[in-house]
C-alpha cells in the first residue's frame, strides 16, 4: 500500500450504548487507552476496543438501494480515503491525536443483520477493522488518518501494491 493509499480523514465518529444496533454520529468522541471509546457499548479492555470502516464501503452498500450511513454498520469511526480492509494486523494508524493498532479484519456476523436483510449483502464482516487505542485523546469528523510505522514515522506502507 503506498504512502498516499494510507492516509485519508475521518468522516464520522459513532456511538451507541447498546451492542448490535446502529450507532449515531457525534461530535466527537474521547478514546481511553486499552478500552476504546468513552461511553461506547463496546468499550472494554479487549482486542476490538475501536471499530473503523470506510465510508466507500457504506457507498457500496448505497448503490446496492441500502437506506444506510455512517455509524448504521455499527463502526465508531467512518473514514475515508483510506482502505481500511487491507491494513494487515499490527498496523499503526494514527487517527487525529490518537494512536490505534490494527487487531482484526471482518468479523464473523452470526445473525444475519437489518442491513443483510434490506439487500442481501453486509460489508462489515468483510471490510471493517477492529483497533486497540494505544494513545487516546479526541477524535472529531475531519481528523486525518495515517500509517505509522513503529517509531512514529509515516509510514511508506504495509503491503505490496498500490
Amino acid at each position: 500500500m503506498s504512502r498516499a493509499a494510507c492516509s485519508g480523514s475521518v468522516v464520522s465518529v459513532n456511538t451507541s450504548e447498546a451492542t448490535g444496533v446502529r450507532k449515531r454520529p457525534q461530535p466527537a468522541v474521547e478514546l481511553e487507552v486499552e478500552r476504546g471509546v468513552v461511553g461506547d457499548a463496546h468499550a472494554g479492555p479487549w482486542h476490538r476496543q475501536v471499530s473503523l470502516l470506510a465510508v466507500e464501503s457504506v457507498e457500496k452498500m448505497r448503490t446496492m438501494g441500502a437506506d444506510v450511513g455512517p455509524g448504521d454498520f455499527g463502526e465508531n469511526v467512518t473514514t475515508e480515503g483510506i482502505d481500511v480492509a487491507r491494513l494487515p494486523v499490527g498496523t499503526r494508524v494514527r487517527v487525529g491525536a490518537c494512536l490505534l493498532e490494527i487487531t482484526q479484519i471482518g468479523k464473523e456476523c452470526h445473525d444475519r443483520c437489518a442491513i443483510y436483510r434490506q439487500v442481501g449483502d453486509c460489508v462489515m464482516p468483510r471490510e471493517g477493522v477492529f483497533g486497540r487505542v494505544l494513545e487516546g485523546g479526541v477524535v472529531r469528523p475531519g481528523d486525518a488518518l495515517r500509517c505509522e510505522d513503529q517509531d512514529g514515522s509515516p509510514s511508506e506502507g504495509t503491503t505490496g501494491g498500490s
